[in-house]
């Protein structure tokens, strides 16, 4: 059976891929802050629900000693780096505090670092794969996210160079969602299930805005043999969004 670890798996686009893993048949240890929402994971032998702040050295550290008794000897298969704080909008910069930056960096690259380095070794053993969630806005911006943006910045850079340094026994990708609806995949108290209006659709040249699935499908496909050639590279998934030229009206 095929080993994984999410963070950031509790809500949102990393419960999706927690559970398309275990639909195909993976052992998925699941890293989250929030122990509300790890509490509504279902009951699962082979899904071992772990309460752990990334961003914090010694945390990641007790969480890596529990997946390591848990996987018993076993090597990694595969690393999903989902963590971080969801909000993109930290505000005008003039006002942005030191402590409110860091906690956007902490929470996407310091995490993503800490989880990463705990894992080589176990993904080594399995030649195992990383799979890192940055997003659309590290390429494009709104106003007021330099925090958000700047950290999924940094994680796309990081995983070309984890590709390089970690070839060949371990592949690295990295992932750039778009407007994914992720309103149906909150912990209960947040759980919402929009409707999305023509103009919302109109947008995206697929359409239509994105599901989870979208993403966690992908995420199954650069974890598997098939992808054994990719490596390094970024996965814009969107739906076009970024691709299309809006005028303002």
């Amino acid at each position: 059976m095929q080993t994984a670890i999410v963070t950031g798996a509790a809500q949102g686009i990393g419960r999706g891929i927690v559970t398309r893993l275990r639909q195909d048949g993976w052992r998925v240890a699941a890293l989250d802050l929030d122990a509300e929402a790890l509490a509504e994971l279902p009951e699962d032998p082979h899904l071992l629900p772990v309460e752990c702040d990334v961003g914090d050295e010694d945390a990641v550290a007790r969480a890596m000693t529990r997946v390591g008794d848990w996987l018993q000897g076993a090597g990694l298969d595969l690393l999903v780096s989902n963590a971080g704080i969801a909000n993109p909008v930290s505000g005008p910069i003039e006002r942005l505090s030191l402590s409110e930056w860091r906690a956007w960096q902490d929470s996407h690259v310091t995490g993503a670092f800490l989880v990463v380095r705990a894992c080589v070794p176990l993904l080594r053993k399995a030649q195992g794969s990383i799979v890192t969630m940055a997003s659309t806005r590290a390429l494009q911006s709104e106003p007021d996210c330099e925090a958000y943006a700047a950290a999924k910045g940094a994680l796309l850079s990081m995983t070309h160079a984890l590709a390089v340094s970690l070839g060949p026994d371990i592949r690295a990708n990295c992932i750039l969602p778009g407007w994914i609806e992720t309103g149906p995949w909150q912990k209960a108290a947040n759980r919402t299930d929009p409707d999305h209006g023509t103009r919302d659709k109109a947008q995206h040249p697929v359409g239509r805005v994105g599901r989870v699935d979208d993403i966690a499908g992908l995420v199954t496909w650069l974890a598997s043999d098939q992808a054994g050639f990719v490596t390094g590279q970024r996965f814009v998934v969107d739906g076009g969004m970024t691709t299309k030229m809006i005028y303002a009206e």
